[in-house]
């Protein structure tokens, strides 16, 4: 797995997220400058330490089937 997986990966990760937490937020009727912020933050927090784990666990042989990071058999 390269760097490019990663960063699909990261992308991945981190869209979902801030969409996730901008809903949330503007649900709660905070401002949307604020909802953006805030979103922005904890999207890049939340994925850095996700793909800091995943890299982690994928060097030590640890894969993950639900991420679909199995590395093909040979």
């Amino acid at each position: 797995m390269g760097i490019v997986f990663w960063l699909r990966r990261f992308l991945w990760v981190f869209c979902i997220a801030f969409v996730v937490l901008v809903s949330v937020h503007l649900l709660r009727g905070q401002a949307p400058v604020y909802s953006l912020k805030e979103s922005l933050l904890w999207a890049m927090i939340s994925t850095c330490v996700f793909i800091a784990t995943r890299i982690y666990r994928s060097r030590k042989g640890q894969h993950c089937v639900l991420c679909n990071d199995v590395p093909a058999s040979k």
